[in-house]
């Protein structure tokens, strides 16, 4: 396959990724043929294509992904650490912790509250297992002076998208506002975790047929009306986000390109009691990947909104910012301070969710998992 093929610009691979990224809400028995109809595509072509995409390293896995805020615990967290075990720490975290995801060294356009919080990351820690000791334990490994634990206290936008948000002009929002949704534990027997475990791992080049899931029902021996029932009382129960073929978008590809260049962390203070307004108004932009509740305290000047949007120009990102800023204004939220963190080294990967998983980390770095529970 060329690389002209595989360009993300190349009229077909656009085509294909503005549905692939973000576009498949929910489980699909079939998720290519759902691409491949959206697309205008055949589906033997939607699924060549992606899997040459994910052979050359363009797309770096292809999965299943679950609203992982109803299966495990989750926060933002926001690190100090001396400036020479920075980039140390950055690696630990991504190699040797399974439960942090986005790993990212942030920093800000000038010596704003915060400023001193260098490293962030996305923290996920199974149920049954406490949040607070877990970070508590990797804070001591990397030496961190301090961090800042910011669970979400409400979703308002999730999703990456980020070909399909290429041309977006500052200001384009959908019609309405973002409705909120509020994380809320479910708790799963040992049977659904087994499932979902098999449904959650990212597929394999093989595996990227029409029917990518009777082969996952097989490994788990199990009839494959069995597995589909599993999954859709998981749909159900809300656990379902989205299939999603994931761009590297951070890093510059095999063909040259850059899918993006910039990544932003907007931050907002706005009045106690209007932060389901403010997060319903910021998440309704498109150009928003991620918006949250998340309330940052004193350190960070008492921000409560944040938001992430990534793109190739940075002026470009700050008329966005900008857009929203007078958008809020406009419907009457007032905001006590806002800024924006800036991403530069960046690593990403799921978070593990399962229980099991956390169990077998303690017990392979000697230490007694019931010591990291949750308290009852």
């Amino acid at each position: 396959m060329t690389a002209a093929v595989l360009s993300t610009r190349h009229p077909e691979t656009a085509a294909i990724l503005a549905v692939a990224e973000d576009g498949l809400a929910g489980f699909h028995e079939r998720p290519f043929a759902v691409i491949a109809e959206r697309a205008g595509l055949p589906e033997p072509l939607v699924i060549d294509r992606i899997r040459g995409l994910l052979e050359a390293g363009i797309v770096r896995r292809v999965r299943q992904t679950l609203n992982t805020g109803s299966l495990a615990h989750g926060a933002l967290v926001a690190w100090k650490v001396p400036n020479d075990a920075l980039h140390d720490a950055f690696d630990t975290l991504f190699r040797d912790d399974p439960f942090s995801g986005h790993v990212v060294i942030r920093s800000t356009d000038s010596n704003l509250p915060g400023a001193a919080f260098r490293l962030w990351t996305t923290v996920k820690v199974p149920q049954g297992f406490s949040l607070e000791r877990h970070v508590a334990l990797m804070g001591g490994v990397i030496g961190a002076e301090a961090w800042r634990i910011m669970p979400a206290r409400c979703l308002f936008a999730l999703g990456v998208g980020h070909v399909r948000r290429r041309s977006l002009e500052p200001g384009a929002r959908a019609d309405a506002p973002a409705a909120p949704l509020f994380p809320e534990l479910t708790r799963l027997s040992p049977f659904e975790w087994e499932v979902l475990a098999a449904l959650k791992e990212p597929l394999e080049p093989a595996e990227l047929v029409s029917e990518p899931w009777r082969a996952r029902a097989r490994r788990l021996g199990l009839p494959y009306g069995r597995f589909l029932d599993a999954v859709r009382s998981f749909e159900e129960k809300g656990l379902i986000a989205r299939f999603s073929a994931f761009l590297e978008h951070v890093k510059e590809l095999p063909t040259g390109e850059r899918v993006t260049r910039y990544n932003a962390l907007f931050h907002w203070a706005v009045e106690p009691g209007r932060e389901l307004d403010a997060g319903g108004e910021v998440g309704r932009h498109h150009i928003i990947t991620h918006a949250y509740w998340r309330e940052a305290g004193p350190e960070f000047g008492g921000v409560n909104i944040m938001a992430v949007a990534h793109g190739t120009e940075k002026d470009v990102l700050l008329a966005h910012k900008a857009a929203i800023d007078a958008h809020l204004a406009e419907a009457g939220i007032p905001v006590r301070y806002t800024t924006q963190f800036w991403g530069g080294r960046s690593e990403i990967k799921p978070s593990e969710i399962l229980p099991a998983a956390y169990d077998a980390f303690c017990r392979q770095r000697g230490i007694d998992p019931d010591t990291m529970r949750e308290e009852p």
